[in-house]
């Protein structure tokens, strides 16, 4: 299938959510799926969160105030996205919110993270379950990799021990995600942004998943 008769293609999923490690494609792989689908994009905007830098910078010092600026704007975006007509418009989004709580828990301490849940509460918060979730995986090397090309203000203060840490709680998080159909794409040596062979490839897997959990693995199926 080529790429400009992608566009034409019918998806049965309504609201799609991207998810993976910083580095991985997530945004980027958000913006290629919305042209394609003429959907509407819903992204986490990185670059308005003052305490981001900080917190790459400093670590935990500056971890509870980016953790709740991210909390709100997501929440916010979430009420946004519940009052929009799911029904006649695609939403692709970069983010899922239920696994806010993920970073939660790597980045907050005892004390902040009680903290943390009874905001939480207090927002009750009920996001919609997306009809698909993508989850991108890549190795600890080919995100530190992407990171260093990309070179966003704060990706150079990103180090090694971060990533494989949030490597590892994407791996446990979505281990056990059942809210709906997961679609789990290992991204270390493909690129569906920027090559369109691996794009439509993606696409056409992301078409067929209506239901359960999926590998979308193109490198060792053309190893087999």
């Amino acid at each position: 299938m080529a790429v400009s008769q992608l566009k034409q293609s019918g998806n049965a999923s309504r609201y799609i959510a991207i998810e993976g490690p910083i580095g991985v494609g997530k945004t980027a792989l958000a913006r290629r799926l919305a042209e394609s689908l003429s959907a509407d994009l819903v992204l986490e905007d990185f670059e308005e969160n003052p305490f981001l830098e900080r917190f790459y910078r400093d670590g935990r010092a500056a971890a509870l105030p980016a953790q709740m600026f991210f909390l709100f704007a997501r929440a916010r975006q979430i009420e946004d996205l519940r009052q929009s007509d799911l029904f006649t418009k695609v939403q692709i989004s970069d983010y899922l919110f239920t696994r806010d709580r993920l970073f939660a828990e790597l980045n907050l301490d005892s004390e902040e993270l009680k903290l943390y849940n009874q905001i939480v509460d207090k927002l009750a918060v009920d996001p919609p379950i997306p009809d698909l979730v993508i989850y991108l995986q890549a190795s600890v090397d080919a995100i530190m990799g992407r990171l260093a090309r990309r070179n966003a203000r704060y990706d150079r203060f990103v180090d090694r021990d971060y990533v494989e840490k949030l490597i590892d709680a994407y791996a446990r998080f979505f281990h056990t995600y059942d809210e709906g159909p997961l679609l789990i794409v290992n991204a270390s040596q493909i690129d569906p942004v920027n090559n369109d062979a691996d794009y439509e490839q993606l696409f056409q897997q992301i078409e067929r998943t209506t239901g359960g959990r999926h590998f979308f693995n193109p490198v060792a199926a053309a190893l087999a």
